[in-house]
């Protein structure tokens, strides 16, 4: 299955930054991309009180834009994430569109980013509600089953596990990593998270410095279930990590070694508490 990681650092100007992802959907598709995935809040980014202004209902303009899109080029398409309101709450949400165009799954951000790294602090929850729980969906009539995720999920493998059990095959992480995090932990946690669950990752991202003042680390990658990077948009530029997932390969992967069939769920306690 062709899929394409899109790249892209996003502003304030929603028409703008639409138009670019338009442009580079075009250009997945055209290089036989059937699923593509767009960055962490692609439609619009900055801080917590335009992100309040930008938000919109789940059947609001921006998933009309990625449904004309989908259904324009015959893809599944990830929007990545945008700001939806939902009564007097707004969620970081992530949507699946099928190539008809109609709304297949939406995902609600679970893990929201409320940390400081390196002088720079970031918390999510002054804007957005944690979603509740795992989504996953079918790409069609007999195909794959799609994890959804959003950025700040990568760190918490228990998501992606349930996923995996829940027959996702693929799994995408629209994101905006910092520059910070993202030299040491970006790459290396796509991969675990690939290995560790034996799916295929489209893990699309943001770039450069953002109306904030955060740099974002880049690299939209493509990654296996083996853990080898098909595709890395590197760290500048807007662009496409491109590649074939082979989904036989995943099937052929978890044959060999076994690692989810193996598990032992009895012999797994949740701790009361952390270190308990």
């Amino acid at each position: 299955m062709r899929s394409a990681a899109v790249q892209m650092r996003c502003g304030t100007d929603r028409d703008e930054n639409l138009g670019r992802a338009a442009d580079l959907v075009a250009g997945a598709a055209a290089d036989g991309a059937r699923l593509i995935v767009l960055p962490e809040l692609f439609a619009s980014l900055s801080r917590n009180a335009a992100m309040r202004a930008a938000a919109e209902p789940l059947q609001g303009p921006t998933v009309a834009w990625a449904s004309e899109l989908a259904r324009t080029h015959g893809v599944h398409l990830v929007a990545g994430s945008f700001v939806e309101q939902d009564r007097d709450r707004l969620f970081n949400t992530s949507c699946l569109l099928a190539p008809d165009g109609s709304l297949v799954a939406h995902y609600r951000k679970v893990h929201l980013f409320d940390v400081e790294v390196d002088g720079a602090a970031t918390r999510e929850s002054d804007t957005f509600s944690s979603g509740a729980g795992a989504v996953v969906a079918p790409l069609g009539e007999g195909g794959p089953r799609l994890g959804l995720t959003v950025c700040y999920d990568l760190r918490f493998p228990e998501l992606f596990r349930i996923e995996a059990l829940q027959g996702a095959a693929v799994i995408t992480v629209p994101s905006a990593f910092t520059r910070a995090t993202g030299r040491p932990h970006w790459e290396l946690l796509l991969r675990a998270r690939a290995v560790e669950d034996q799916v295929g990752i489209v893990a699309a991202a943001q770039w450069g410095r953002s109306p904030e003042g955060i740099e974002r680390h880049g690299h939209a990658m493509v990654v296996d279930s083996w853990g080898r990077v098909l595709a890395d948009a590197g760290p500048e530029g807007d662009g496409l990590a491109i590649a074939d997932l082979d989904l036989a390969a995943i099937d052929a992967d978890r044959a060999r070694l076994p690692s989810l069939a193996n598990r032992q769920p009895s012999s797994y306690r949740w701790p009361d508490r952390p270190g308990a």
